[in-house]
């Protein structure tokens, strides 16, 4: 039998995680506006390379925790400039990607992906650059869309809607399923329906974040298995 008060726990347990998912999004990209960093200070090292992917509105400085954490694990991380802050369809940013993977030469790439970042991923894995890529981590990516897409008033935002023609289309391309690794929270505020996809390896986390995952010990382990 349900008690009547496990529904309200579990309201405030989600406005707890949401509330936190805000602070941590709202520290990183205060950091992010100072940082001055050279992106090319994590292009060294000996393990996999890397290429990040952030999330929409975000640079990769948003992603610097986690870019500096791979570095020190050994992998080159490089870092795509010409995305800025990914306010552009997921196709221009896939072929900036493409771009970037072919000027440089660079092989069997691990993408790791924040958000959209992982939609135009997925699409550079089914491309004519698709051969470079290995695989990739995909964090809280929306492979279904979102249902708060259709509310949005931006373009970049509306992007995500379920039936918008990219996200369908992306969802009938299977076969590169089986090599991505999809990491994401039991709540994301921001994808009710969620990032499980078909055919790849789906890691749910029993906390809730769209953001605050990024820091999750669970995301680098994975990135380990990935490299090995």
């Amino acid at each position: 039998m349900v008690s009547s008060e496990e529904p309200v726990i579990g309201v405030l347990k989600n406005a707890g995680w949401w509330i936190a998912d805000y602070v941590y999004a709202g520290y990183w990209q205060v950091r992010a506006m100072f940082d001055r960093t050279d992106p090319a200070s994590f292009a060294s090292g000996s393990a996999a390379h890397i290429i990040v992917l952030p999330g929409v509105y975000e640079t990769w400085r948003f992603l610097q925790p986690l870019v500096a954490a791979m570095h020190d694990r050994g992998h080159p991380v490089h870092i795509v400039d010409t995305l800025h802050r990914n306010q552009r369809p997921v196709a221009d940013m896939a072929r900036a990607v493409e771009a970037f993977l072919t000027e440089n030469g660079l092989d069997d790439v691990i993408l790791v992906a924040h958000s959209k970042g992982g939609l135009a991923g997925k699409v550079v894995m089914t491309g004519p650059a698709g051969e470079r890529v290995r695989s990739m981590l995909a964090i809280a990516t929306p492979f279904g869309g979102s249902r708060y897409a259709r509310l949005m008033l931006s373009r970049a935002l509306r992007e995500f809607s379920p039936e918008d023609p990219s996200i369908v289309s992306l969802a009938q391309q299977l076969t590169v399923n089986g090599r991505i690794v999809s990491v994401y929270a039991a709540f994301d505020p921001h994808i009710p329906e969620g990032s499980e996809l078909a055919g790849a390896k789906n890691v749910r986390l029993d906390t809730g974040g769209h953001f605050r995952i990024l820091a999750n010990p669970r995301v680098l382990a994975e990135l380990a298995v990935l490299a090995e």
